[in-house]
């Protein structure tokens, strides 16, 4: 119970909401949901906590005034329906936190916002800004302008880089389930709810379903994707079911509720957290038994020799991920060659490179210094 009684002291938290939560299985808002979860984080709020509070439902609200069942395949649609929904979502948040006296302010944001360290540095002072003058930052990714942002589990991961960017103490995922489960409840009936998961192993990556719901567009795999940035940038995650009564007040009275992931103990700095959170990956790089060690336990940067294979087609600069022989991710950072180079220098020693690729030569693949370490 150790990290139940840790998470009772979260002074900064971010709540994230999902669709399937805040609307009905028809597709309209379930507004008495919604006033009970406004009602409990205004009561955090009320206790001198930072609250964040990353919502979905512009799309389900559009779909409510639209009178539209189902939530439309093509982009264009969602657009405009996310278009329609988002001031309907902010103006009923807007009119129940002010019953509450809490004062909210809308923040749209897009992965652009994170992909440059300047970008990620400004939305970081902004949002420190609002919890400073005591006020909730709502926060959506801005799904009317954005082509490529509507895709699975994006506000898992919009919450998880938020509460990375924020320095906060807790992250709560509030969905349809009450957490995760050693196999999907819905097609095995003696499935058990997983209490503590420590480390997120490619054993817990496979029993993380897909899209769970009609409405949702994240499911469980998207949210242990959320919990590896949260983990890894000192955040304490828990994934409940947001149809609990007093899930939230519970959660922060230390009670078991919902799967709960531990914070690592180091805390990353910013341009590290960036390079791990904020940028985009562009590929993967699999490196062997004796490059795993020397970067786990020395520190090592990834020179040529330890690769093994290499997924993706990227440009230097790219960040990617660094992968066991077992597919377990151990590191992210940016590389220093492209896909092309990759392919003449992997398994060969540096001292080959300079007959090997023309142009400029580094040493290292990914330097230690632009690297993060994942477990």
């Amino acid at each position: 119970m150790k990290d139940r009684n840790e998470i009772k002291k979260a002074q900064r938290i971010v709540v994230k909401v999902g669709t399937s939560t805040l609307n009905h299985t028809a597709g309209r808002l379930n507004i008495h949901r919604i006033e009970c979860l406004v009602r409990q984080i205004a009561d955090l709020a009320n206790q001198d906590k930072d609250i964040l509070l990353v919502t979905s439902g512009a799309v389900g609200a559009g779909l409510s005034r639209m009178k539209i069942k189902k939530r439309p395949d093509n982009i264009p649609d969602k657009q405009a329906l996310a278009a329609i929904g988002q001031g309907i979502l902010m103006h009923i948040y807007e009119k129940l936190f002010g019953e509450y006296g809490q004062t909210v302010a809308q923040v749209l944001l897009t992965k652009e916002n994170s992909v440059r360290y300047s970008q990620y540095i400004n939305s970081r002072n902004a949002l420190l800004a609002l919890l400073q003058m005591h006020v909730i930052p709502i926060i959506n990714e801005n799904d009317v302008v954005a082509i490529d942002q509507l895709k699975i589990g994006d506000n898992d991961t919009l919450s998880a880089t938020v509460a990375s960017i924020v320095d906060a103490d807790a992250l709560v995922l509030l969905t349809d389930i009450d957490g995760l489960y050693t196999a999907n409840p819905q097609k095995v009936p003696d499935a058990q709810l997983i209490d503590k998961i420590s480390e997120i192993t490619p054993e817990i990556e496979d029993i993380a379903g897909g899209a769970g719901t009609t409405l949702g567009t994240g499911g469980m795999f998207t949210k242990i994707q959320a919990a590896k940035i949260a983990v890894n940038s000192g955040v304490t995650m828990v994934i409940a079911n947001g149809s609990r009564e007093n899930v939230l007040p519970d959660i922060f009275a230390g009670k078991s509720v919902g799967t709960i992931f531990p914070a690592r103990e180091a805390h990353l700095k910013q341009r590290k957290r960036w390079i791990a959170f904020g940028k985009r990956i562009a590929g993967s790089i699999v490196v062997d038994h004796g490059c795993e060690d020397a970067l786990i336990k020395h520190g090592s940067s990834i020179l040529a020799a330890g690769i093994t294979t290499f997924e993706g087609d990227f440009p230097a600069g790219s960040t990617v991920r660094v992968l066991s022989t077992d597919s377990q991710e151990i590191a992210r950072g940016i590389i220093n060659y492209d896909t092309e180079s990759l392919k003449k220098i992997i398994g060969h020693n540096t001292r080959d490179f300079a007959s090997l690729l023309a142009g400029k030569v580094y040493d290292e693949v990914i330097h230690r210094d632009n690297m993060v370490l994942m477990v």
